[in-house]
């Protein structure tokens, strides 16, 4: 498989597409990313990804490379990656980690700007959120006040919990988190804890790939990742919770697995075969009203 090009790439079924156009997200794990003749090469051991050997790796086409777990990179790599605007992160097994995070890149500023100029303005900041609320909840609620809107949320959460315990039959006495102690919990509440984790990491991915603005939320304030926080929130019942509550059914029923590892590990299958990270990608520019379809950047 010498010099094959990679080809379990996610978001590039066609190469030649505009820089601003793709999602360009290239995955690698288990191997050594490095510069040979001027030339990005991925030599790999085996893996879920891929096959033992060398590939040629189309950084020029490529937005964002996500380095996993058992890689190396060179020096030269990031030299190479650096002068081509390619971003790189490395992340935990299928992103279910986030230990990164890269620079605003790309040399495009258009969803920053949007995204900038959406918060600085307190109508469209609140309008954004209403429609975060409207895409979690299937209606536009015609509430203007968010605090009157974090307020519905909460109850609608509430529900959604004991929806989910009961799909999945899992005892639920209420969301309890201690963030002291994350482990006194019982394992329901320490499954959601999990899986929001690696919801987040997912969005963190995201948020990065595209060059928002982390610190700016719209519903989230305070937090240095509150856009990141935003977006993991608007998978929280299609996503987080069936993940947490599917898990939390097998630990109660296999008290010896390792409920963290576990979920992780789902996580991970999860974003490949639903392609979440993508979806998100997606999400983000339409909440912030950025079409790059047409671009030839």
């Amino acid at each position: 498989m010498s010099g094959g090009l990679f080809s379990g790439r996610l978001g590039l079924a066609q190469s030649r597409v505009p820089h601003a156009d793709r999602h360009g997200l290239l995955w690698l794990e288990r191997g050594k990313l490095h510069v040979k003749n001027g030339t990005l090469h991925f030599k790999a051991a085996k893996s879920e990804l891929l096959d033992a050997g060398r590939y040629d790796i189309p950084y020029q086409s490529v937005s964002m490379i996500l380095l996993g777990p058992g890689s190396t990179v060179s020096h030269d790599s990031l030299r190479l990656l650096a002068r081509h605007g390619t971003l790189l992160a490395a992340v935990g097994e299928g992103g279910a980690k986030f230990y990164t995070a890269p620079p605003i890149g790309q040399g495009h500023s258009d969803i920053a700007r949007a995204h900038a100029c959406l918060w600085a303005d307190e109508q469209t900041r609140l309008e954004v959120a209403r429609r975060m609320y409207a895409f979690r909840f299937g209606q536009i609620l015609p509430h203007r006040d968010i605090t009157v809107l974090r307020g519905i949320e909460g109850g609608r959460m509430k529900k959604s919990y004991q929806i989910f315990a009961e799909e999945y039959g899992v005892p639920w006495k209420g969301r309890r988190y201690d963030r002291q102690n994350p482990k006194a919990t019982d394992i329901p509440n320490q499954a959601i804890n999990h899986a929001a984790t690696f919801t987040e990491a997912a969005a963190d991915i995201a948020v990065a790939s595209v060059g928002a603005l982390p610190p700016l939320g719209f519903i989230h304030e305070d937090s240095s990742n509150a856009f990141t926080l935003d977006i993991a929130d608007l998978y929280r019942t299609e996503f987080t919770l069936p993940l947490a509550f599917r898990e939390a059914k097998k630990a109660i029923e296999e008290p010896e697995i390792l409920l963290e590892r576990t979920i992780r590990k789902e996580a991970a299958r999860q974003f490949r075969k639903q392609k979440l990270i993508p979806k998100i990608i997606d999400r983000i520019k339409e909440l912030l009203h950025v079409d790059d379809r047409g671009s030839n950047a």
